[in-house]
């Protein structure tokens, strides 16, 4: 006699219920033990993403712009900001995290001067058209090396080419002049070589009489002359200043004589860097962005939990339960990777638990099948059965999603990628979820003799009402699937036209300039607010106004002063006015973010086709791409109508709706494989399809629901930043559940009819329509 293999360890209800406590036990720990980190959207700070940009003499590779983020540290730690963050982002971009720091203008300025010392002889005072070109430059370049610039009281000077530079310099202090009175001042002390040089330069200037200009040295940093003392009296002629040490004064106080001293100190930085993005969150917004953020997720979560118990009774409650035990283990993840939690990531954290749902209502729903096929049937022995007919389709949708998380994480920049870290993680947790801890909990409740004798309380015992009316009603949906595919199409040209009609409202991310948010004291008019920065010089400025006293302003590229005066005419229409968020976007990087986007959408559609030609085969793949196409562009053009931006979030949206809504798609593709494996392989094309589509309907229907649960929560309730996010995704819910149906269905039809040249007649399709297969029936087969 054949005997049967044991069953591992792992595989054994003890060995998951074990596995399942090791994990809860490890997230409990983790979530007690390691908070999680906040990105700075929701705790309030500045980003700064600064390019490191080539010279004639230095290449801007990785090895500048590593020491670049050496000197900058050094200049962020004598800012005194607690906590910040400084990381290199590919070969020559630099990301600058400042938490609490609601003026990005110092902190810009300190980061982004160059910080180049030289040193100059006086040649001294600019002719008249020197002085011009001076004045209007900046900088003058005259022969042999000459400069021209203007003083500290604005008289334009010749200078000699430099004498000493910044690597000449030893170190610097800001010192008090308690005695002298001068006031605060810098001491440089410099290196051997410098000292020597700095001898040459004073001992000449020294050799011109008293107020001679020529008796003057001029020290400049960054194209600015910052002091030009004159040498004093006391030198003699070719000895000058010995020592290797001066002072540089002037009208400074101690803040500035510190950010001076500063700059010297920490070394002129390798490469000339540019701010290609700012981002400043206040601290107001990003406490009530965490609060709504959360009771979105408690609210969304309490929606759907209550929705799956209704549903699928004891099985639904011991579902939320599991739920449950999703937020703990990936909120454990996240600390644990030491990731950022953004507010687009705690998004997807929300969104996560409608992945979870799925993953319940896949399993759910294959029992029931099981249910109702067998003749002595056993709630237990049906849910094993649930949970291994259903593992492929989880295993094959989660990882369409995964792949979108994946590009995301790759493509995107700034907060959207932590929504793809939470995603993916979000994604992971769902399937651990709903895999290992609800089986051990179903399959614990289900062996009770108290659930045994009453199996009408499990919520598996009965097919549902959905899935009933359509057995008693047997529609043949796919008839005549061509109708279907023109219905689409019709949608498709009507959403569409409003991207050709209305154009689309790219926002910052893709064409680069600066955004600005207030909250003001009294409502502001955005036509009022538009006439005063028109008068102020801003007449291309963008106004809307959200909320009781929210005004957001949208411009091209503004200087940090430049955004200064938009603030103030802002508060004289408003009264006491608070900058809640500042954004600046490069136009380099809004174009490299237009090209990224792309490239994102281009791959994530060529990677859900050649994953499930892969895993299905190509006439699917195809069938399912084409339909995520169509939802592509309904909701672009959805957004064009509605005259919604085209953002970074909402690309985030857009990628997301690919992943979820093919999950539709993979679950349809996965029963009709296993109905053309199953005893029915000989019937029509078209009647499998459609017998797929029943069968698989109800899990559709309920699913949807609660991602409608989830998505609604998020746009009532969360910041408003997330309302379109979460509009795009109740678009392409909706668009996805349908497409998946009725357009990668008949698809698929079509193709395949196409490929075999054999079309069913009418005949036979009536005869096919009168043949009826109960919906459990073939669910027992196996292919491998």
């Amino acid at each position: 006699m054949k005997r049967s293999r044991p069953r591992s360890r792992a595989n054994s209800p003890k060995g998951r219920a074990l596995v399942a406590l090791l994990v809860l036990a490890g997230a409990a720990a983790i979530a007690l033990t390691m908070p999680i980190r906040l990105g700075l959207d929701l705790r309030g700070g500045t980003q700064i993403v600064l390019e490191t940009k080539s010279t004639e003499t230095t290449e801007a590779d990785r090895e500048a712009t590593d020491r670049t983020v050496e000197v900058l540290r050094g200049r962020i730690d004598a800012l005194g900001v607690a906590e910040p963050t400084i990381v290199r982002s590919g070969d020559n971009r630099v990301v600058v995290e400042l938490p609490g720091v609601q003026d990005p203008k110092k902190a810009a300025d300190v980061l982004g001067r160059t910080a180049q010392l030289t040193v100059h002889s006086v040649l001294g005072p600019a002719e008249a058209g020197q002085e011009a070109a001076g004045n209007d430059a900046g900088a003058s370049s005259g022969t042999d090396g000459e400069r021209v610039l203007p003083d500290e009281s604005g008289q334009s000077l010749r200078l000699a080419d430099a004498t000493l530079s910044g690597q000449d310099v030893k170190g610097a202090d800001a010192r008090f002049d308690q005695q002298g009175g001068a006031g605060w001042h810098v001491t440089v002390d410099f290196k051997d070589a410098g000292s020597d040089r700095w001898a040459e330069v004073t001992g000449e200037a020294a050799c011109h009489p008293a107020g001679d200009p020529q008796r003057r040295v001029a020290i400049v940093l960054d194209d600015k002359i910052i002091s030009s003392p004159q040498v004093d009296p006391s030198v003699a002629c070719g000895a000058g200043i010995a020592g290797g040490s001066t002072q540089i004064t002037g009208s400074f106080d101690d803040a500035e004589a510190r950010e001076l001293a500063l700059l010297i100190k920490g070394g002129a930085l390798p490469v000339p860097v540019e701010t290609i993005e700012q981002r400043t969150i206040g601290a107001t917004l990003g406490d009530e962005a965490i609060s709504a953020g959360a009771w979105a997720a408690v609210i969304g979560t309490a929606l759907t939990g209550l929705f799956i118990v209704f549903v699928y009774r004891l099985m639904g409650a011991l579902a939320t339960v599991a739920l449950l035990c999703y937020g703990l283990i990936s909120y454990a993840a996240l600390a644990a990777i030491g990731a950022t939690l953004t507010l687009p990531g705690l998004a997807g954290f929300v969104l996560a638990i409608g992945m979870a749902v799925d993953a319940n209502v896949l399993v759910f729903e294959r029992a029931r099948e099981e249910q109702a096929a067998r003749t002595r049937p056993s709630t237990r022995s049906s849910l094993t059965a649930g949970f291994r007919s259903a593992f492929s389709a989880i295993a094959d949708s989660n990882i369409t999603t995964l792949i979108a998380a994946a590009l995301l994480f790759f493509l995107a920049s700034g907060p959207v990628k932590g929504f793809g870290v939470t995603l993916g993680i979000g994604v992971l947790a769902s399937m651990v979820s709903a895999l290992v801890i609800t089986r051990v909990l179903a399959e614990f409740a289900a062996s009770r003799p108290s659930v045994f004798r009453r199996p009408h309380i499990t919520g598996i015992s009965t097919t549902g009402p959905v899935r009933d009316a359509l057995l008693r009603r047997d529609p043949f949906l796919m008839r005549r699937p061509r109708r279907w595919l023109a219905a689409s199409a019709v949608v498709l040209v009507v959403a569409g036209s409003g991207i050709l009609v209305r154009g689309l409202d790219f926002g910052i991310e893709f064409t680069g300039g600066r955004l600005i948010e207030y909250s003001t004291a009294t409502r502001v008019d955005a036509d009022r607010a538009r006439d005063a920065l028109a008068d102020a010089g801003f007449p291309r400025a963008v106004v809307q106004s959200s909320g009781d006293s929210d005004l957001t302003v949208r411009t091209e590229k503004l200087t940090n002063a430049e955004a200064e005066t938009v603030t103030e005419a802002i508060g004289e229409l408003g009264g006491e006015t608070e900058k809640v968020r500042d954004e600046l976007i490069g136009p380099s990087l809004g174009a490299e973010l237009r090209k990224d986007a792309l490239i994102a959408l281009g791959l994530a559609l060529c990677a859900q086709l050649l994953y499930l030609a892969v895993r299905f085969r190509l006439l699917f793949g195809t069938a399912a791409v084409g339909a995520l196409a169509h939802d592509v562009v309904i909701l672009v053009g959805v957004f064009a109508w509605l005259g919604k931006p085209i953002d970074g979030v909402f690309l985030a949206a857009l990628l997301t709706v690919i992943g979820y809504s093919v999950n539709d798609s993979v679950v349809l593709f996965d029963r009709i494989r296993e109905l053309l494996g199953g005893k029915e392989r000989k019937a029509p094309f078209a009647r499998l399809t459609n017998q797929a589509i029943l069968q698989t309907l109800p899990r559709t229907v309920n699913t949807g629901l609660g991602a409608v649960l989830i998505l609604a929560s998020l746009a009532v309730l969360a910041d408003d930043s997330l309302t379109d996010f979460a509009l795009a995704l109740l678009i392409g819910v909706g668009v996805g559940t349908y497409s998946s149906v009725f357009t990668a269905s008949p698809l698929a039809i079509e193709m395949h009819d196409r490929g075999t040249g054999s079309r069913p007649t009418r005949r036979e399709g009536r005869s096919t329509e009168r043949k009826k297969v109960p919906a459990g029936r073939t669910e027992r087969q196996e292919v491998s």
